[in-house]
């Protein structure tokens, strides 16, 4: 399978061939998934609850399983695309002087 990355800010989602077996289904907050929250000022990477159900698993990664074509939200960004499939939400990290730390929208 070609890798392929959708990315909206500091929110990356990887394709990947299936979901883990040790998953565990999250809930919809307001008929939405919420991918990613800023910390600085509460707006959200979102998608639409319906056709998509959002997971974590084990090891505390995100999943996403889009069953229908939807878009990621933002309400500071452009909405972007999601095909069908199933998608990992990796965090992005930078670096600083003090620390490596995790990208704060």
């Amino acid at each position: 399978m070609k890798q392929q990355q959708y990315r909206q800010g500091d929110v990356m989602l990887e394709r990947v061939k299936e979901l883990p077996k040790d998953v565990k289904a999250i809930n919809a907050e307001k008929g939405r998934f919420i991918i990613a929250r800023g910390e600085v000022t509460g707006h959200a990477h979102a998608v639409e609850e319906k056709g998509c159900q959002m997971f974590v698993g084990s090891d505390g990664k995100v999943y996403l399983n889009v069953e229908e074509e939807t878009v990621i939200t933002h309400e500071e960004h452009g909405a972007i695309p999601l095909p069908e499939g199933v998608y990992v939400y990796i965090p992005q990290r930078e670096y600083t002087p003090e620390a490596i730390r995790n990208v704060m929208d």
